[in-house]
């Protein structure tokens, strides 16, 4: 079909169609520019380590009904270090709890104070210490600051201040709640979905064996563990939780029969693993020789595409794998059964759960995970 120019300003365009769905988003100077995140070591190590301390605290508990509360503060965690250098200690939701004064609330004006306070004095800090070159490892906040004080190319603006806290602002806001709630949404549809656990489980035991957390790589073992990114963008695929102000119909894109088949509507991450002939493999196993399936352009917008890519897209797919890896080496999900209730229907229960209690707030996002509360075991 033929190209397609979207204005800016008060006009709705509604498509599904996977091709203009790409050319839309090819649009490169149509949209403002962006600083790209790249430090994914630092996400890798602190996602590893937090995911650990989480799957401690949930361990340690009879049960769990509030993993969506504490999945929010560990993809906080994990965005405060590799986007600031702040490292916090994890705490649970019951924690936290019972360490929180009586009185917590404040106004609209005085959180918006300290708000923006703060994000000056992160500035600041950061900026003399570019200055006496005393900066500390790379991060989001580093990468701001160089963009706005070198200027190697004379064609090129450095980032302004403005855009520096708007930056900021974003980060915290889009790296926060969208990868919290894609780890809410694939926590329950593992837990209602035992069979895929394993196979999941089967992929991360492969790759990582017995090594502890702290021998585990970015470089060797993320490439490895594709059945654990299958999970994420399958979850994406069917309840991404990114607004967009253009209205390419990403529901109807990402479940159309025509490209995901007829069982575009189940939740199946196995459709993003292509296994290979037996017969063709000539070095490793079968597991070494799976191929992660990329989505045809325009049929996937979770990061949306081309000149508007999400610039955290590697960021959050980096969190996303070593969470997954950290949480199901060798432990297990599964929902909490009722009264006379099989585990069979507990699961379809599960399932209703996110079908019927999904909306959106700010984010599309599972509005009451606490009412179906999840037990782990190990494995």
């Amino acid at each position: 079909m033929p190209n397609i120019l979207v204005s800016s300003r008060n006009i709705w365009l509604y498509v599904a169609d996977a091709g203009a769905v790409a050319d839309i988003w090819r649009g490169g100077k149509d949209f403002p520019r962006e600083v790209s995140v790249t430090e994914s070591v630092i996400v890798w190590s602190e996602a590893v380590t937090v995911a650990h301390n989480v799957l401690r605290y949930w361990t340690s508990k009879p049960s769990v009904d509030t993993a969506a509360d504490d999945l929010r503060t560990l993809s906080l965690h994990v965005m405060s270090r590799a986007g600031f250098g702040k490292s916090f200690k994890f705490q649970g939701h019951e924690e936290r709890e019972a360490a929180a004064p009586a009185d917590i609330s404040m106004s609209y004006k005085d959180s918006l104070q300290i708000i923006l306070e703060n994000c000056i004095l992160v500035y600041e800090e950061e900026k003399q210490a570019h200055v006496k070159g005393k900066s500390a490892d790379r991060n989001f906040m580093t990468s701001l600051v160089r963009a706005s004080q070198d200027e190697t190319d004379s064609s090129l603006a450095g980032l302004t201040e403005s855009e520096i806290y708007g930056n900021m602002f974003t980060f915290n806001f889009a790296g926060h709640n969208t990868t919290a709630h894609t780890f809410t949404f694939a926590l329950n549809f593992l837990a209602a979905n035992p069979n895929i656990q394993d196979w999941v489980s089967e992929e991360i035991c492969h790759a990582l064996g017995g090594r502890e957390p702290h021998g585990w790589s970015l470089s060797s073992d993320f490439p490895r563990l594709r059945r654990c990114l299958a999970v994420m963008y399958e979850t994406l695929r069917l309840y991404t939780p990114v607004p967009t102000s253009k209205f390419c119909r990403w529901a109807a894109a990402s479940t159309d029969p025509q490209y995901w088949g007829d069982d575009s509507l189940e939740w199946r991450p196995s459709r993003f693993i292509r296994s290979p002939d037996p017969t063709s493999i000539t070095t490793g196993t079968p597991l070494d020789n799976e191929e992660f399936s990329t989505p045809e352009r325009g049929t996937y917008l979770a990061w949306s595409g081309g000149a508007r890519d999400c610039v955290g897209r590697k960021f959050s797919q980096v969190e996303f794998v070593a969470v997954m890896a950290s949480l199901f080496r060798d432990w297990r999900v599964g929902p909490v059964l009722r009264d006379n209730e099989t585990p069979e229907g507990a699961r379809k229960r599960v399932l209703e759960q996110i079908e019927t209690d999904s909306a959106p707030v700010l984010l599309l996002q599972m509005l009451h995970p606490e009412r179906c509360p999840l037990v782990w075991s190990r494995k």
